[in-house]
């Protein structure tokens, strides 16, 4: 049997916008979660640009992999390219995920790593520039400050921790 596989890192982990037969904990290699891409529309604009999360070369990164039926594959890369290429600042990639819960378990996934040579690529931020960008992002989808509050709240609820956005998290609640 063929099995489709979506790797979520960030707002894909609780809020997929595609139906999945399947949801696991889920753990890429080669890659980690940071805040390093600038938002020019969901989170920001070309003027005020927010941050956003991407997978960015080294490390390794524990998210959400969602299994989705063969008949609904189509419609759920098509979904995802509108939604994570608006502006080509990904590269779409299969890597292969462990599964969380079944060690031997490894599987090919879709997911959505940086390009480095993106305009909106703004690599290893200082806490200070994380803040900066953060405070000031709005876009269509929100405060840029709610979606880093919103991963947080969704990584600890999936029993992920991830010590970066923690502590970007908590600097933003101290203001």
């Amino acid at each position: 049997m063929h099995q489709n596989w979506v790797f979520g890192y960030g707002s894909l982990m609780w809020n997929p916008g595609f139906r999945f037969a399947e949801r696991r904990r889920a753990v890429i290699h080669g890659y980690h979660r940071s805040l390093c891409m600038l938002s020019h529309m969901y989170r920001g604009t070309p003027e005020r640009p927010g941050l956003v999360l991407g997978l960015d070369v080294g490390g390794a990164c524990h998210g959400i992999a969602f299994r989705v039926a063969d008949e609904d594959w189509a419609q759920t890369t098509a979904y995802l390219r509108a939604r994570e290429q608006v502006t080509n600042m990904y590269h779409e990639l299969v890597k292969p995920v462990r599964l969380i819960g079944d060690e031997a378990q490894r599987v090919p996934a879709l997911t959505y790593a940086v390009d480095r040579t993106h305009r909106q690529y703004a690599g290893r931020l200082s806490l200070e520039e994380q803040l900066h960008h953060v405070r000031q992002g709005h876009g269509q989808s929100g405060a840029c400050s709610d979606y880093v509050l919103s991963t947080v709240q969704h990584l600890r609820e999936a029993g992920i921790r991830d010590h970066p956005l923690e502590k970007l998290a908590h600097a933003l609640m101290r203001i």
